[in-house]
């Protein structure tokens, strides 16, 4: 199932908030996320030109980390094939942010589905609207499209936008990671072959 483009930017931008809000590991290095003001700053970043712009507060961004740590999870689940507990946190996460759909003009003379909360505050909005992409990729048949990296040392989010599903990487950089320590390790047992530097 392909996802419309409010749904691709919608879900990116998840894997983007959980893969600098949720402490880890990115190509073998520790990910620490921001605290304080630095929190703040990272969130909006994060989600610039990504629906309204607004300014989150220190308290929308706190809130907005604890929805990533939760999306976080459900990547996990499914990464895992368990679809049945990625369904029930992101049940949960429906419920927590009280999320209502609602079609918004898109500014092209069409309408969108979107996702609120019953207040249109930067948290429970974002908080529904990530619920709710996580629920639609994963009631379209599309949650096989979302994991965590397959590279050793890394445990980065992903979504899988590819034309033909085989993505297992958060990155270019950790799939030619793997590939060269794949090369190496065919070559070095070559016969008459030095291993490659």
């Amino acid at each position: 199932m392909p996802f419309n483009s409010h749904i691709e930017r919608l879900l990116s931008t998840t894997v983007r908030l959980v893969n600098v809000l949720t402490p880890g590991f990115d190509g073998g290095r520790p990910v620490t996320p921001p605290t304080g003001p630095a929190l703040r700053e990272v969130v909006a970043e994060t989600v610039l030109g990504v629906g309204r712009d607004f300014s989150p507060s220190a308290a929308d961004a706190r809130a907005l980390r604890g929805c990533a740590g939760q999306a976080r999870e459900v990547f996990a689940a499914l990464e895992a094939d368990d679809a049945d507990r990625a369904a029930a946190l992101v049940n949960a996460m429906l419920r927590a942010s009280d999320a209502r759909p609602q079609l918004d003009a898109n500014g092209h003379g069409g309408h969108t589905l979107h996702f609120h909360g019953p207040d249109d505050s930067f948290a429970r909005g974002w908080a529904a609207g990530i619920a709710a992409g996580l629920a639609m990729a994963i009631g379209g048949d599309a949650g096989s499209r979302l994991g965590l990296c397959a590279a050793p040392g890394c445990d980065r989010a992903y979504v899988d936008l590819s034309r033909n599903a085989h993505r297992r990487f958060c990155s270019t950089r950790c799939q030619n990671r793997v590939k060269t320590a794949a090369y190496r390790a065919r070559t070095a047992s070559w016969p008459g072959q030095s291993q490659v530097p």
